[in-house]
């Protein structure tokens, strides 16, 4: 299998790396039905929890997958890839990061096989799916927590939701200090420090930012009237270790990431997060759980026609909902794995596609 990999990233909670691959392949797209093989071990896996070897005992399949989307979920996709590569030398997979936004620009238009995607698709972007005659399958993944940092310096170890719309909301465009997140008129904030303050985060076109606005920002900003977004003036990336980069040059610096990237980063601290409950830190436990109130799932979404008629395509999905996708790839890029009984719904999702 030859496995063409851009750029991939992966923060693991137990260890970091850094991929750069050119040469191994996989596939990664999953929406529609399989060859009568692969058809019958996803059946397998959806009702049994998944087969640890998907493909192992299938027909050789070869081709080529593409994927694009996420950068968050991108980790996992290569490493699924890798491991499919022993059970599917000959299938050639291309997977890169440019954003979930971006990712689903390209599946819309029918470019890619799969996308990657640290949120739901939107109603706008399955619009434009439909109108390009694109039918798709969603397909849960995994979990990941959105770690909220600062620098080693800071003071602060626990923020509310109020307290970071006043630091990076919409009414926040100018703010230079983390006590001026308390001057906005009729939102109670934590008693922030008077220092400086410098953001960094990633921008509009990463899922990330969508998530990181839909859980935290969302409801507040409703409550106020006013546009559910972010502030313009802060540092915005695409590139997760930029941001923490970022985050690591200033000691009162704030910023967000997905936590499989900040989990093992030096040079930040991990603020624990307020939602309504009280402070929580950000661990695999409690993204787990959902206790930790910046947490979120993971999807691709598979191009139906493109599973139905490739079976390159299918053959990896297959392998994606076996146990070595859903478990061991999950786990080793540093992500939270479902649960059993949500592995078995998504399973159910692809077998019935």
């Amino acid at each position: 299998m030859r496995f063409n990999k851009l750029l991939v990233v992966a923060f693991g909670m137990i260890a970091a790396f850094t991929l750069v691959v050119s040469a191994c392949g996989n596939d990664d797209d999953g929406s529609s039905a399989p060859t009568p093989a692969a058809q019958t071990q996803s059946g397998e896996g959806s009702e049994g929890g998944g087969s640890s070897s998907a493909n192992a005992d299938g027909p050789d399949v070869a081709g080529s997958v593409t994927i694009s989307g996420s950068s968050t979920v991108e980790p996992i996709s290569v490493r699924v890839a890798e491991l499919f590569e022993d059970v599917q030398p000959e299938v050639e997979v291309t997977v890169d990061g440019p954003g979930t936004g971006d990712g689903f620009k390209l599946f819309c238009a029918g470019e890619t096989d799969i996308s990657d995607a640290s949120r739901q698709i939107k109603d706008s972007e399955a619009a434009d799916c439909a109108a390009n005659g694109i039918d798709f399958v969603e397909l849960r993944v995994g979990i990941d927590g959105i770690a909220v940092m600062t620098g080693e310096g800071n003071p602060v170890e626990c923020v509310t939701f109020n307290d970071i719309y006043g630091l990076v909301g919409p009414e926040s465009t100018g703010f230079g200090s983390w006590s001026d997140a308390g001057s906005l008129s009729g939102l109670d904030t934590s008693d922030l420090p008077d220092a400086g303050l410098d953001i960094y985060g990633p921008g509009e076109e990463s899922g990330t930012f969508d998530s990181f606005i839909e859980i935290v920002l969302e409801d507040i900003a409703d409550e106020r009237v006013q546009d559910a977004t972010t502030r313009p003036d802060y540092n915005a990336n695409a590139n997760d270790n930029v941001i923490i980069q970022g985050i690591q040059s200033s000691d009162t610096s704030f910023g967000w990431v997905g936590f499989a990237f900040a989990a093992n980063a030096s040079g930040v601290k991990l603020l624990d997060v307020d939602g309504g409950d009280g402070c929580v830190g950000a661990n695999a436990t409690t993204i787990a759980s959902g206790e930790y109130p910046v947490s979120r799932s993971l999807y691709i979404y598979v191009n139906s026609a493109a599973a139905e008629n490739n079976p390159a395509v299918s053959s990896y999905v297959d392998f994606y909902m076996s146990d070595e996708g859903l478990g061991t790839a999950v786990s080793d890029v540093g992500y939270v794995n479902l649960t059993e009984d949500a592995k078995a719904s998504t399973r159910s999702n692809w077998a019935a596609r």
